[in-house]
């Protein structure tokens, strides 16, 4: 049963509704603040792997000439409600507890400030357009308190962008996989426009709403729904790429990994009894659909910048690109996300400010998701309030070079896919430590605290992560100092 905050968190939201418009009020012409062009991308991994021609993207080549690149950003959990609960909280999982895809966040946290929330209540516009926070596939599960109009094709399910179009829909160009995504093919190459397809139409309203809202002081959330399963990007995005230049993923796992750190790859392959190998055919038409869903992606974020651009406003608005977390297609035997090697944990992340401070410049400075919503405060000149997880990015824009922190953290449960059931806890959890260098993971037993699985892997010399090098007399130090930084993060229980 749907569960109602208590009057009490009511009552406090709409005295936290006024205290906003009075400090609002505070901070002279709200015009003078700056927009935010708040993007954010689903299932997108942070650079290209080996064997995969590069994605053709014009668009976030051009964002990323106006904009500081962070090379190291990281999720918190990579699967995309706990992901994406923990970016728009600036709340890690853990003090959530929320680490499935089924529990909203309010489930069991009703009075949580979200990002969008706190700048609607210092006097901003907010308005949220496809996907921002999770798509619990019901309307009814959206986060209305965050925005100051109702969401946008924010609540549907990615196995349902079937493309719409009048009259007949053009046969499927793809042949390899005959597999389903929900209700409709895994792999589809259809000669249909961009609207046919939810990320076209999230682009769509995007372009409407802007031209509505310049007027500003605006938070606008623009949520794609790509390059995420299914890979149904129309036909010409397929068309950008040769598959016989697609090389295969290198399946195998890492040498010495502990077999908790694998999954059984159910969002691609189906449930585990239903289960069948890949041809070698499937596996390079997945990983072309893949490449197709990020270039129908990057035509989405053109149209989103081109209207922007339109709107006047362009330079007094902040842009923010990111992804909910990384993904897999064949790497260590996986697909899809639900681990904590580097190819899931690490996210692509971008923030162009009005002033152009840092604009084409990258930054190796260890970053956060959560670190977003204490930065984008910081940025507008908004009070920060208390008891976030995350710290402020912003000095990274006046000095990429700067190092703010020397670690970033990233977890995820066992079993990877668990029921719904909000008080079903995990039987295990992995916490991972990205350093400058390495990657350490602990796998702990969650009733007991019991370590029962180590990985270190050198992540800088070996970015594959195909050997775990636990104990390895050559990465020692590397190894303490990383041990040292998850213990203080998160410390393990007493026996």
């Amino acid at each position: 049963m749907k569960r109602s905050p208590p009057f009490s968190v009511l009552w406090s939201l709409v005295a936290a509704l006024w205290c906003g418009a009075m400090i609002s009020s505070a901070f002279g012409s709200p015009t003078a603040r700056p927009n935010v062009l708040f993007i954010m991308a689903d299932d997108f991994w942070s650079d290209q792997k080996t064997g995969l021609p590069r994605a053709k993207t014009p668009h976030l080549d051009r964002l990323a000439k106006r904009a500081l690149t962070f090379d190291r950003a990281y999720c918190q959990q990579a699967v995309c409600n706990p992901s994406r609960s923990s970016l728009l909280t600036g709340l890690r999982p853990d003090t959530l507890r929320l680490w499935n895809n089924g529990t909203h966040f309010r489930e069991l946290n009703p009075a949580a400030m979200t990002l969008p929330l706190w700048f609607k209540l210092h006097g901003y516009h907010t308005r949220g357009i496809g996907k921002i926070f999770h798509n619990w596939h019901t309307q009814l599960h959206g986060d209305p308190q965050s925005w100051s109009e109702p969401e946008f094709l924010h609540y549907a399910n990615h196995g349902d962008d079937i493309p719409q179009i009048a009259g007949t829909l053009p046969r499927n160009h793809a042949n390899a996989n005959t597999r389903r995504y929900g209700n409709t093919l895994l792999c589809e190459s259809r000669d249909v426009p961009d609207t046919a397809y939810y990320d076209g139409r999230v682009a769509a309203e995007a372009e409407r709403v802007l031209q509505k809202i310049a007027g500003g002081p605006f938070f606008l959330g623009v949520g794609f729904w790509k390059p995420h399963a299914p890979f149904n990007a129309p036909k010409k995005y397929w068309d950008l790429y040769e598959r016989d230049r697609i090389a295969p993923p290198d399946f195998r796992r890492p040498d010495g990994a502990p077999d908790i750190a694998f999954h059984d790859s159910r969002e691609i392959l189906g449930p585990p009894d239903q289960q069948s190998p890949l041809t070698t055919e499937q596996i390079a038409e997945i990983r072309h659909g893949y490449l197709a869903n990020i270039s129908y992606l990057d035509a989405q974020l053109g149209k989103v910048l081109d209207a922007l651009d339109r709107s006047g406003v362009a330079d007094r608005t902040l842009i923010v690109l990111v992804s909910d977390h990384g993904y897999q297609l064949g790497e260590h035997t996986l697909f899809g996300k639900n681990s904590n090697f580097e190819f899931d944990a690490r996210a692509p992340l971008f923030i162009a400010t009005p002033d152009g401070s840092s604009a084409g410049q990258h930054t190796q400075a260890l970053t956060e998701l959560i670190d977003l919503f204490p930065t984008l405060v910081e940025l507008c000149g908004l009070p920060v309030p208390d008891g976030l997880d995350g710290i402020s990015l912003a000095p990274l824009l006046k000095d990429p070079t700067r190092v703010l922190q020397p670690a970033a953290f990233t977890q995820h449960p066992r079993p990877a896919f668990y029921d719904r059931e909000p008080t079903r806890l995990p039987q295990a959890m992995g916490y991972s430590v990205r350093t400058a260098s390495v990657r350490f993971t602990e796998w702990r037993d969650w009733l007991s605290g019991k370590i029962i699985g180590t990985e270190l892997y050198a992540t800088e010399d070996d970015p594959a992560e195909s050997r775990n090098r636990f104990n390895d007399s050559f990465l020692l130090a590397q190894q303490l100092e990383a041990i040292k930084l998850l213990h203080q993060r998160f410390p393990l229980r007493a026996p």
